[in-house]
């Protein structure tokens, strides 16, 4: 039966410098075809010949052509490319539909991998860093000011900036990817480096003498200009990237400068009206 479906080498043919196998086995049709397939003639030890259809049951099945492996256990790969919408979602959502309507058999397990583990496992560790850069400039705020509470004002700049993250990100693309999340952790010296100018010249005015009102005032008005120079120079810088978002190679230059621009414009108005004020609630309750 291995001779007649799959064939046997009986020799070589030469053709001027060429040479091929000479393959013997049967013919297409008898091949191919399940009835004749059935009716191939198998010599008995008696010297009669049966039907190999009476010996075993002929079926056409499908069936995977290769089987792959990881971790020793077998594995079917079932790919999909996500457009038009974050991961997360994407993945939530086929998660949510395998749940409710494939009844898994005993031994079959389901795990979402690929870009979307890639992307849980980056999420994780820029959470771990955004925490470390969080925490290293609340100590050199402290080592600044050499007072915690004064290291907290100048940290209020990071949800004022978040205030913009989050709505540049709704009024654009809608999705928060690992891009952006650089972007949202590379504004935390941008905020804070404002928050230092008010605060710091704040502390200087008072320890001249100025008080309530004017002292707020005066500073307000003095460091104005160089927050807003800074900030608008930035801005103009990062424009042109936020701009170029359906190009070709600009996957993660636009949404980081569209993120930055965002927070950069909330950080730096509201840190004119909100810094300020929480400030003089400071100087109150130390007076």
């Amino acid at each position: 039966m291995e001779i007649a479906f799959a064939g046997e080498e009986a020799g070589e043919i030469y053709e001027g410098q060429q040479y091929f196998d000479l393959v013997v086995r049967y013919e297409k049709p008898f091949r191919d075809d399940i009835e004749n397939i059935n009716n191939t003639l198998i010599s008995l030890p008696n010297g009669g010949q049966t039907i190999l259809g009476e010996l075993a049951t002929i079926q056409a099945v499908s069936s995977p052509n290769t089987i792959n492996r990881e971790d020793v256990q077998r594995k079917i790969v079932v790919a999909a490319n996500v457009q038009g919408r974050d991961i997360h979602s994407a993945v939530n959502e086929i998660k949510e539909v395998v749940a409710n309507n494939v009844n898994m058999p005993e031994g079959y397990r389901v795990e979402y991998g690929g870009q979307f583990e890639s992307e849980s496992k980056a999420s994780l560790l820029l959470l771990v860093t955004a925490i470390i850069a969080i925490a290293i400039i609340f100590l050199l705020l402290y080592y600044e000011f050499k007072d915690v509470k004064l290291a907290f004002v100048v940290l209020i700049n990071l949800p004022l900036a978040l205030i913009g993250v989050i709505l540049i990100v709704y009024f654009t693309s809608g999705i928060i990817s690992i891009a952006a999340t650089i972007g949202f952790i590379s504004l935390f010296g941008f905020a804070t480096r404002n928050g230092i100018l008010l605060v710091s010249r704040y502390e200087d005015l008072r320890k001249e003498g100025m008080q309530g009102f004017q002292l707020i005032k005066t500073r307000a008005l003095d460091r104005l200009n160089p927050i807003l120079m800074t900030a608008f120079t930035t801005g103009l810088v990062l424009i042109p990237l936020a701009l170029k978002g359906g190009e070709p190679g600009s996957e993660i230059q636009s949404p980081m400068a569209v993120v930055i621009l965002g927070g950069l414009l909330s950080a730096t108005i509201l840190n004119l009206v909100v810094i300020p004020c929480v400030y003089q609630l400071v100087i109150k309750k130390r007076n």
